[in-house]
């Protein structure tokens, strides 16, 4: 075996809190200018087809939403605990896997939220995913040493 993957998990955590927040914090001050944007007087409609507010006013509710998305993915990493995994354990959530996906090795960290988030550790970059991935649902149940297909995946070692 590698022996790869004893990437401290709680140093992980620790990256992703951060990372969340500061996502957090640049997308909260875009929201705020633009709402800021919207209600302006400045963007006042100067004819039937000036958009300027309209689309001042879109932008604003979707990064709303998206602060409202993080706000909740920050508060589920502020509690969440990793399990350890022992070598000839299923994965399940919380499972730091190492795999061979498509011929390139990967490191993926089973989690409830902030899925496609890139953390690296130790030189090694770990790519979030959530059940909405079809690889997360993949690899739910598989071994070390276990293979599949479509698409090619072999699992190399899970902490």
């Amino acid at each position: 075996m590698h022996n790869c993957l004893p990437l401290m998990k709680s140093a992980i955590l620790e990256k992703i809190r951060s990372d969340l927040r500061a996502q957090m914090e640049r997308l909260t001050k875009a929201a705020l200018d633009a709402h800021a944007a919207a209600t302006d007087p400045g963007s006042k409609a100067e004819g039937k087809y000036d958009t300027r507010s309209l689309e001042a006013s879109y932008l604003a509710a979707g990064q709303a939403r998206q602060v409202d998305d993080l706000a909740e993915a920050v508060r589920i990493f502020e509690t969440l605990v990793l399990p350890d995994f022992a070598m000839g354990d299923a994965i399940d959530v919380g499972a730091l896997a190492e795999v061979e996906l498509h011929g390139e090795t990967c490191h993926l960290l089973l989690v409830p939220s902030a899925g496609g988030l890139i953390v690296e550790d130790q030189g090694k970059e770990i790519t979030l995913l959530t059940p909405d991935s079809a690889l997360y649902r993949k690899l739910l149940g598989m071994h070390v040493g276990e293979s599949g297909s479509e698409p090619a995946l072999l699992v190399i070692e899970v902490s």
